[in-house]
């Protein structure tokens, strides 16, 4: 967060990231699945494992989210498990369960191992509150793009992305420019923008104050960031550069990732507001944070002091999440109830 720090210093405003609980929409259809992963090993096979009421569960290998039809791994317990053998190359192979009786749930590692964007991963695969379950091959994450190599590009086409949404600065896009394949738009939304001035919802001294004590409190290793996140929720650009990322991926015809420089302060507060709004449960939101220590190597990038400062300052400034997404980003229904049929099985 080099870059964003140079443009918002004079402001006391820098990191982000966060997650919540949102409340829970109508009771969907029963789905059949309880738990179910898949996880890539250095072998280039997967261990999955799944848990669910049904008899028996079909495993089928699959290149597509939406394919039906692929490679028969065979059938198992209606809870269980399976260590499927390396499988030919492809950009992305996801994993279709087909129960007895219920409906069936596609699942997949959720890194996808690109070498130049560490932190590049899926924001689907997680159960909600209410039963259903996050899409996978919807949204994905990222550190960065200004590294991809040509076969890295390549795959970025496989997935279907026809959208990056950009959250670092104009200092950082100059000087790390992402390269894109052809075809696949890119939009910025600029966290730390200040097009529209410089306006907080409540006084800049006090929530920099606040952040600061609280900071020392839980022995944060980083005070910039105790300082950085709550201000993501304080700061009026933020709300505009967030709704732009939200709309964005409720109206793009297909896969969209989004990112900053390491993937993991912007992008996480972005994703970790998905996830609430969608219904993911606050422990796997967190989890979702924390995430960012394994793929970067640092184990001490994020630390879960930072993700609570800013749902602190949801709670204070506007008493829930949910106020939060219509009052202070500014979502509309339509795109609230869009964003929840597009990723919702």
């Amino acid at each position: 967060m080099r870059g964003l720090r140079v443009v918002v210093a004079a402001i006391g405003v820098l990191g982000l990231v966060t997650g919540l609980t949102a409340p829970a929409g109508a009771a969907p259809e029963a789905v059949a699945f309880t738990q179910a992963t898949a996880v890539r090993g250095a072998d280039g096979g997967h261990a999955l494992s799944w848990a669910s009421a049904a008899g028996s569960v079909r495993i089928t290998a699959v290149t597509s989210p939406d394919a039906t039809a692929g490679v028969e791994l065979g059938q198992s317990g209606g809870s269980g498990a399976l260590t499927a053998p390396p499988l030919p190359a492809a950009d992305r192979w996801y994993f279709r369960l087909t129960p007895d009786r219920g409906d069936p749930l596609v699942v997949a590692d959720r890194h996808l191992g690109f070498a130049s964007a560490k932190n590049f991963r899926d924001v689907g695969g997680y159960r909600t509150s209410d039963g259903r379950w996050v899409r996978n091959g919807v949204l994905y994450r990222s550190t960065k793009l200004s590294d991809l190599d040509a076969d890295e590009q390549r795959r970025l086409t496989g997935l279907g992305v026809v959208k990056v949404v950009d959250l670092r600065n104009l200092v950082e896009r100059l000087e790390e420019p992402d390269r894109l394949p052809a075809g696949v738009a890119h939009q910025v939304a600029d966290v730390a923008s200040l097009e529209h001035g410089v306006r907080f919802h409540d006084q800049a001294l006090m929530t920099l104050l606040e952040a600061i004590a609280a900071g020392l409190l839980s022995g944060s290793s980083d005070l910039g960031q105790s300082v950085g996140y709550p201000f993501m929720v304080n700061f009026v650009g933020a709300d505009r550069a967030f709704r732009d990322f939200l709309t964005a991926v409720a109206t793009a015809p297909g896969p969209v990732v989004v990112h900053c420089s390491a993937g993991k302060d912007r992008t996480g507060w972005a994703t970790a507001v998905l996830l609430t709004l969608l219904g993911v449960p606050s422990e796997v939101v967190e989890a979702d944070f924390l995430a960012s220590n394994t793929y970067t190597g640092d184990p001490r990038a994020v630390e879960l002091s930072w993700l609570r400062a800013a749902q602190n300052q949801v709670q204070r400034l506007y008493g829930g999440f949910d106020a939060y997404l219509r009052q202070g980003i500014g979502l509309d229904e339509a795109t609230i109830a869009a964003l929840r049929a597009k990723f919702l099985v």
